[in-house]
């Protein structure tokens, strides 16, 4: 089964999660998206699982590239990004494995790019107000004004500038210089974002709820936070000085 969409999922001790995302994105209808998992060597055997599912009912639809170890989420879908590419994929995504960014939204993502004509398409939190479900009031206040933070500095027209769930038209991801992209953490989903608007690519925010996860063990720490608030002020320093590649 051919498809022009691959949504790639980074893990890390996901074996709560990873059949049942890996099922509820394969079975959208009616586009079709293929799925790869970037696993950074899961002592809990979540790439087993993955391999397992590849050799029965989603062979050709599902993929894996395993590393070695927790090498960073940045660097993990910039592994993905490349291979995607490679493999000639039109629309490649960004999703979470733990069900925060519901499968159900990826449509709504690919139409922005697909139909409407937008570069990126990010599955924002705080373009209609604040949608999160099941986070703590201290660390839903700490996201929303780590990006009005990253707006104000960087004069970056996204309200969610750290959202994980996005969408690239291959153009884009062929255009940006990935080993340039220096931020591991949340400060890589900013970078990006800024990249592309820096390349003189087109930013729809698509509005969705965002829900804690139910199952499994958040990755998210105080210094991820801290790179993104400090890793902006380097960034609006290159928008003023660094020349960035132009979209053809």
């Amino acid at each position: 089964m051919s498809t022009d969409s691959l949504v790639i999922i980074p893990t890390y001790n996901e074996k709560e999660n990873i059949e049942n995302i890996i099922r509820a994105v394969t079975s959208l209808e009616p586009h079709t998206f293929n799925v790869l998992v970037i696993d950074d060597g899961s002592p809990d055997g979540t790439a087993d699982i993955v391999k397992r599912l590849m050799e029965g009912e989603f062979k050709d639809r599902l993929f894996i590239v395993e590393r070695s170890g927790k090498l960073g989420l940045g660097t993990a879908y910039i592994a993905g990004f490349k291979w995607a590419t490679e493999a000639g994929y039109d629309y490649i995504f960004e999703m979470d494995a733990d069900f925060s960014h519901n499968p159900a939204d990826l449509p709504r993502l690919y139409e922005a790019c697909a139909t409407e004509g937008y570069d990126v398409a990010v599955g924002s939190r705080y373009i209609t107000g604040v949608n999160v479900v099941n986070w703590p009031m201290g660390r839903v206040l700490m996201s929303y004004f780590a990006s009005k933070y990253v707006q104000f500095i960087t004069r970056l027209k996204v309200h969610d500038t750290t959202a994980g769930f996005v969408c690239y038209r291959r153009e884009v991801l062929e255009t940006i210089d990935l080993d340039a992209i220096r931020f591991k953490g949340y400060a890589f989903q900013i970078e990006m974002k800024f990249t592309a608007h820096q390349c003189g690519f087109r930013i729809k925010e698509v509005p969705v709820i965002f829900v804690n996860r139910e199952l499994g063990t958040s990755k998210m720490s105080g210094g991820i936070f801290s790179e993104a608030l400090f890793g902006v002020m380097k960034l609006r320093w290159d928008g003023w000085f660094k020349k960035y590649p132009e979209r053809q």
